[in-house]
C-alpha cells in the first residue's frame, strides 16, 4: 500500500469532529445555519478573532467561498488583483469569470503579491484616461499560506492593507490552509490579530481537519445581501448544523491550531529529510506545503512508495514536486519516504 503526500483533504475528518457529528447525529434543528450549533461556532470564532463584531458566515467549499466573496464585493465592471500564481486564477476552473469578472494578475513573488507593485497598477489604471472602459481593480485577492506554501509578514499585509485603503478597496485573503500558515514558527502574528491586517478572510475547514466546510469572517456590513448570494453560488447548506457541529469542535480547546500545528512539525521532518540527502527545495516553504526539484530517475522511484503531485509537467531530466502533510500525518510515513530517496 501506497503512502499519500498529494494533498492536506485526502482523509475523512478529525476524530473529534467526526464523534461531534456522530453525537449530534440524529438531533432535529433547524435549516441553512439557523441553529444554535452554528450561533455557538460564529460566537466562538468571533472570539478567537477578538472582535464580537464580525460577520461571520459557513459555506460548503473553498471554490464556493472565492467565488461567492469576490463577487459580492465587486461590482459588474471590477476584476480582482491577484498574483499570477494564485488558486482563483490556476486552479478554480474559471469559478471567478464565469461570475462576470475578471482576474486581474500581476507577478508572483514566491507566492506573494508585491505591495509596490498593486499601488502601482491602481494608480496607474486611473491614470489613463481611457480607463473607464477597462476593467477596473475592485479588490485585492491574496493566499495565507499562499499556493507555494510561502507566508506574508505581519508588516506586508499592513502595507497591503494600507495601499488596498488608500485606493478604497478591500483586502480578501483566501484561508484555505490558514491553519497551517498561523501555527508555523515563520508566523508573526496570531489570529486574533488578522481581522485587522485585511478586510475579510476565510477560515479553511476542509484542509485543517474538518469534512467540508469553509468559514468566512468579515468587517461588519461589508458583504451587504451575502446570504441569497451564498444560495446562488450553491454554498449554502440545508443541514447547515453539519458546519456549526464541525467549526464549533474545532474551536474548543484550540483544537484547530493543534491539528494544523501537527501538520507543520511532519512537514519540518520531510523538509530536513531531503535537504540531508542533498536535496534543495525550490522554494523555501515553512507550512505543510513543501515543494523539491528532484532527477526523475529519484522521482520516479518515490512514486513506487509514495503519491504525490508533479508541481507542473515532467522536465527532460528534473521535475519539480510537491508534498504536502496533513492534521493526520504520520510520521512513520515521512520516515518510509525518506528512507525510499
Amino acid at each position: 500500500m501506497k503512502i499519500h503526500f498529494d494533498t492536506d483533504y485526502m482523509e475523512g475528518a478529525h476524530p473529534t469532529v467526526m464523534q461531534r457529528l456522530l453525537d449530534t447525529n440524529l438531533e432535529q434543528t433547524p435549516g441553512y445555519g439557523t441553529d444554535n450549533y452554528c450561533t455557538e461556532a460564529k460566537a466562538k470564532i468571533r472570539k478567537a478573532c477578538g472582535n464580537d463584531n464580525l460577520d461571520v458566515h459557513f459555506l460548503v467549499g473553498g471554490t464556493q467561498t472565492n467565488s461567492t466573496v469576490i463577487d459580492a464585493l465587486l461590482s459588474h465592471h471590477e476584476g480582482v488583483l491577484a498574483a499570477e500564481t494564485a488558486h482563483i486564477n490556476v486552479h478554480e476552473s474559471g469559478a471567478i469569470e464565469s461570475c462576470g469578472h475578471k482576474v486581474l494578475t500581476l507577478p508572483s513573488h514566491a507566492g506573494k503579491l508585491a505591495p509596490k507593485e498593486v499601488e502601482a497598477y491602481i494608480k496607474d489604471f486611473y491614470a489613463d484616461e481611457t480607463y473607464e472602459h477597462m476593467v477596473a481593480p475592485g479588490m485585492v485577492y491574496i493566499s495565507y499560506p499562499t499556493e507555494y506554501g510561502t507566508l506574508y509578514s505581519k508588516e506586508e499585509l499592513q502595507t497591503l492593507h494600507a495601499v488596498c485603503k488608500e485606493a478604497d478597496i478591500p483586502l480578501y485573503i483566501d484561508g484555505a490552509r490558514l491553519g497551517y500558515g498561523l501555527s508555523s514558527d515563520a508566523a508573526d502574528f496570531t489570529l486574533e490579530e488578522l481581522p485587522t491586517l485585511c478586510d475579510i478572510f476565510y477560515i479553511g475547514g476542509t484542509k485543517v481537519g474538518a469534512m467540508f466546510g469553509e468559514c468566512v469572517v468579515a468587517q461588519p456590513g461589508l458583504l451587504k445581501h451575502f446570504f441569497p448570494l451564498i444560495k446562488q453560488h450553491g454554498a449554502l447548506m440545508a443541514k447547515g448544523r453539519l458546519l456549526g457541529v464541525q467549526f464549533g469542535t474545532l474551536f474548543t480547546d484550540g483544537l484547530y491550531l493543534k491539528i494544523a500545528r501537527h501538520a507543520v512539525e511532519m512537514a519540518m521532518i520531510l523538509k530536513q529529510g531531503f535537504i540531508a540527502k542533498g536535496f534543495t527545495p525550490f522554494i523555501d516553504s515553512p507550512t505543510n506545503q513543501q515543494f523539491f526539484t528532484l532527477p526523475n530517475d529519484v522521482m520516479d522511484r518515490l512514486a513506487e512508495k509514495a503519491t504525490f503531485e508533479v508541481w507542473g509537467s515532467r522536465g527532460a531530466t528534473h521535475t519539480n514536486v510537491r508534498f504536502v502533510t496533513s492534521w493526520a500525518a504520520k510520521q512513520e510515513d515521512v520516515e518510509v519516504l525518506i528512507a525510499a530517496i
